[in-house]
């Protein structure tokens, strides 16, 4: 299992002046590798599918891949003698995004989805740099120890546990400072309980009226933190474009926007992960809808779903219930809002009908309601439409499959 923790650190002057000399290096090595990469791309291909008989044909030279790039690294070293003060891990870093970058532009990802063309870092974009060799004890006390570096202050709040090691450590630069990100890995892993064990279940629907709407109808306030501050940040936008560009002002006026940004993202961080461990405190299964965010972050209600943050609250759930064996389902959320959870008739409404009544069945229940308890049904393997798996059934979680009376 590998899990992250993050500490603000603490640097001195001369450490955050050599912290940003090895940036600017770094983002000077990224551009030129990726530049490298540009001209065989280009060098190398032929945007018509047929060519004349006599044309001038270019020397081909060999894919310039991670493997190759890494060994230019010690002559760098050789040819330009400051960069032997960066450890060798960090570069080897440096060319490994440069790397994956490439390959997303031209292969995709893992589910074939292509990023756009990578662009060159400016000052500014190169924010962190990643060390991957510690010794022994590279914590004592509230400092960390970064390989050739040294050892440096950090608000130690979270003591890391015993039997936990330090894969890699990243320094990024934010609007109010520095953080370091521990990648820690725990071979004690829970064992993941089953579905069809899950005690205490529960099934959630997420929405804008409220941020998450429970099977057993309680429900979960949205806390709108953008929109809050949005009088606030109006104002300092306002202050960054009036200000002349390069100018002093303009600099301080746009740390000031950074951190208000940085404010309303953490906070809405935090609720986040309250919310996700006040649910898995108590629920051994929580089903939700696998929802398409980016979708819907391009209609009208886009500045809401992202306020909200759906897919980071989701990511969170995940990850910390794989962490503490237990499940989170994600699935298909067809129909879960026109159904009758009671007797599974399709009951259509419109988005302002905010109250379901089933005229076969008569039963009425909140909307978001409704749809949680079809999601749970969902979850546990029951279809929707099935008439003997009744609302009290899946409020109780019964871990068994009851039998169909047909």
């Amino acid at each position: 299992m590998i899990t992250a923790y993050q500490y603000r650190l603490r640097l001195a002057k001369s450490q955050e002046a050599e912290i940003e000399i090895w940036l600017d290096m770094l983002r000077c090595q990224y551009n030129y590798l990726l530049a490298d990469r540009f001209n065989w791309y280009e060098q190398n291909r032929c945007s018509i599918n047929s060519c004349p008989l006599v044309c001038h044909l270019p020397t081909l030279r060999d894919n310039p891949d991670y493997f190759s790039q890494k060994k230019t690294l010690p002559q760098l070293k050789k040819d330009r003698q400051w960069y032997k003060a960066i450890h060798s891990n960090v570069l080897q870093d440096c060319v490994k995004r440069v790397d994956l970058a490439f390959k997303r532009y031209l292969k995709g990802d893992c589910n074939g989805r292509k990023s756009g063309r990578p662009r060159f870092k400016s000052k500014n974009s190169y924010r962190s740099l990643t060390f991957s060799a510690f010794s022994k004890n590279p914590i004592k006390g509230n400092k960390l120890n970064l390989p050739k570096f040294g050892w440096v202050k950090m608000v130690y709040h979270r003591p890391i546990p015993d039997g936990f090691k330090i894969k890699t450590a990243t320094v990024t630069r934010k609007a109010d400072g520095y953080y370091v990100t521990l990648s820690l890995q725990d071979d004690t892993i829970p064992s993941v309980i089953p579905v069809e064990q899950a005690s205490n279940p529960i099934g959630i629907d997420m929405g804008l009226k409220s941020f998450l709407v429970k099977s057993d109808g309680t429900e979960i306030p949205i806390p709108q933190y953008y929109r809050k501050a949005q009088k606030r940040l109006k104002k300092i936008q306002k202050t960054v474009s009036r200000s002349k560009k390069g100018s002093n002002n303009r600099k301080k006026a746009v740390g000031r926007l950074g951190k208000a940004h940085k404010k309303v993202a953490d906070t809405r961080k935090d609720f986040h992960f309250k919310t996700a461990k006040n649910l898995l405190d108590n629920h051994d299964l929580v089903a939700h809808e696998k929802l398409n965010i980016k979708g819907l972050a391009k209609t009208k209600m886009a500045k809401s779903v992202l306020d909200a943050g759906w897919g980071q609250f989701l990511s969170i759930l995940s990850n910390k219930a794989e962490n503490a064996g237990l499940v989170t389902v994600a699935v298909n959320p067809r129909n879960t809002s026109q159904n009758c959870s009671n007797c599974g008739k399709k009951v259509p409404k419109k988005l302002k009908d905010r109250i379901h009544s089933c005229p076969d069945c008569g039963y009425t229940e909140d909307r978001d309601t409704n749809a949680a308890i079809n999601i749970l049904k969902l979850a546990v393997g029951h279809p929707v439409g099935n008439k003997a798996y009744r609302v009290s059934e899946a409020l109780a979680g019964v871990g068994k499959k009851p039998t169909l009376n047909l």
